[in-house]
């Protein structure tokens, strides 16, 4: 019995190398490409988006996926993050120009980056944690419709200005540290070596880590057997509240540090830019990517930001061919066609891109029943 097990071990032991060599390749890939390619590249707008987008949507698979809870309150916990991480880490000297309305605002010291990024994803959490107390008693339909209510509501709070000493009401957050000030410079100010697209890499990687590390714990078998089987789960002994408060408020961390890479990528925030159409987006990449993969989502969250940032961006502009202009290309016209794009996906992967497949599934041998028979 022990000679089966050691065996059955193998493959998913060596598939497991495979994934961390081809996950290595890619940091170096993107760290190469940063120091080779022109910084003005798409790719690397692409990369940066995607990585935020990334963690934003595991964080959401980890609820929907792999919890069962459809929650649509992604955006207003990205919000929260967002203006955590800004208002901790604007610089003293530049907040009486940020809240020229203000006097300066409330807030007059300045956090690191790090520390600014957990506090981001804390609030964020709290927030999950005081609105998971009432909502998390919902089901399905009725738990998505009180998630994305708690999100327009949050938007609308973050832009009163009665709150602008805090949130400079509905007016924009600068000068805060963005993914660009990770550059190292010399003493005449010019880039020596690039790290702006790296940094996003490596703060999704270790935040999706850990997710992945949570999901193959007893607690992701916990929550696995939640989705599958409220009623067998609750009599296996799991409390079903706590479990989903401990996913919705972990769901919302990591959505919260996503909004503070938001905000790093775009260098300015307004609450009025998290909309429900930017939930809705993180959604369509879960599901693209297959509802309850990891790996999935990762790559459908670069597929969608290239697909809609940047490869359909012709398609935007008008055409000429000799005196001939190609009919239909005009501005607005890229969305029709990558509406297009995801209906034929949809209808071709039912399951999504990976399905329920992770990485290492995709390089373990399978084997018949006969082979392990003989085995």
């Amino acid at each position: 019995m022990t000679k089966i097990n050691s065996r059955a071990r193998k493959p998913i032991k060596w598939s497991t190398i495979i994934s961390a060599l081809i996950i290595l390749l890619v940091y170096a890939a993107v760290f190469i490409a940063e120091q080779t390619l022109p910084a003005t590249s798409m790719l690397f707008t692409v990369l940066k988006k995607g990585a935020t987008y990334a963690l934003v949507a595991v964080s959401m698979n980890l609820l929907n996926g792999f919890t069962g809870l459809f929650s649509l309150g992604q955006a207003g916990f990205m919000l929260i993050g967002a203006y955590s991480y800004a208002i901790l880490t604007i610089p003293v000297a530049d907040r009486i120009n940020v809240y020229q309305y203000y006097n300066g605002g409330l807030v007059q010291f300045a956090m690191p980056v790090v520390p600014a990024l957990i506090v981001a994803g804390l609030m964020a959490a709290l927030f999950a944690f005081l609105i998971g107390l009432p909502v998390l008693r919902l089901k399905s339909d009725y738990l998505a419709i009180a998630t994305l209510g708690f999100a327009e509501i949050v938007r609308a709070i973050f832009q009163w200005n009665k709150l602008g000493a805090l949130t400079n009401g509905s007016n924009i957050l600068r000068e805060f540290p963005t993914f660009n000030d990770f550059n190292i410079r010399n003493a005449e100010g010019e880039v020596t070596l690039y790290l702006s697209t790296l940094v996003p890499f490596l703060i999704a990687g270790v935040c999706i880590a850990l997710i992945v590390l949570l999901i193959n714990s007893t607690y992701g078998r916990s929550l696995r057997a939640i989705k599958d089987d409220e009623i067998a789960a609750e009599a296996m002994g799991i409390n079903l509240f706590h479990h989903k408060q401990l996913s919705f408020c972990i769901s919302s961390f990591f959505a919260g540090i996503g909004g503070a890479m938001l905000a790093m990528y775009q260098s300015t925030i307004q609450a009025k830019a998290f909309t429900s159409a930017m939930t809705y987006e993180i959604l369509l990449i879960v599901v693209i990517g297959g509802i309850g993969s990891v790996t999935g989502s990762c790559i459908s969250s670069f597929l969608f930001v290239a697909a809609s940032e940047w490869w359909l961006r012709f398609l935007d502009q008008k055409q000429m061919i000799g005196s001939f202009e190609v009919p239909l290309l005009r501005n607005g016209f890229r969305l029709v066609v990558f509406s297009v794009i995801i209906m034929i996906v949809v209808l071709f992967f039912r399951q999504g891109i990976m399905g329920t497949r992770e990485l290492p599934d995709l390089f373990r041998r399978k084997k018949t029943l006969k082979q392990e028979v003989k085995a």
